[in-house]
């Protein structure tokens, strides 16, 4: 995969994670009572992106990203992909049909994004022209 493609990656990621942490900032409680969360969780995942999204646009914005930096990033995805299963196992009982879809929806949204940014750190690079 190429420099390129791998900034790409991260500025994606980061975009949906600044998304995340809009909603978490500004819509906690109706997003979650839509979902069936307490606001608190959507707004504490809202955060957590948020850090998340700071890292991704360092990476972005260097020459060459950071392997080490986009394997902790890749990491971090990894421990969202499980916390938000572990908010399903938690929370299913009051959670709407809709807020499971979406939160398992997501989960492997972001397994991809785990899995392409690994990927892109863990073979050979080719420059970008």
């Amino acid at each position: 995969m190429s420099i390129r493609n791998l900034k790409y990656i991260l500025i994606a990621d980061a975009v949906t994670c600044t998304g995340v942490f809009a909603i978490g900032l500004l819509a906690a409680a109706p997003v979650g009572a839509l979902l069936g969360l307490p606001a608190n969780i959507v707004a504490v995942g809202g955060w957590i992106c948020l850090a998340a999204a700071l890292l991704m646009v360092v990476a972005a914005l260097q020459k060459v990203p950071n392997p080490a930096l986009v394997k902790l990033i890749a990491l971090g995805n990894l421990g969202w992909v499980a916390a938000s299963f572990a908010v399903v196992a938690t929370f299913a009982v009051q959670m709407t049909g809709l807020g499971i879809a979406v939160v398992v929806a997501q989960a492997f949204a972001v397994l991809g994004f785990a899995i392409l940014e690994w990927k892109a750190v863990a073979t050979p690079r080719v420059a970008a022209a």
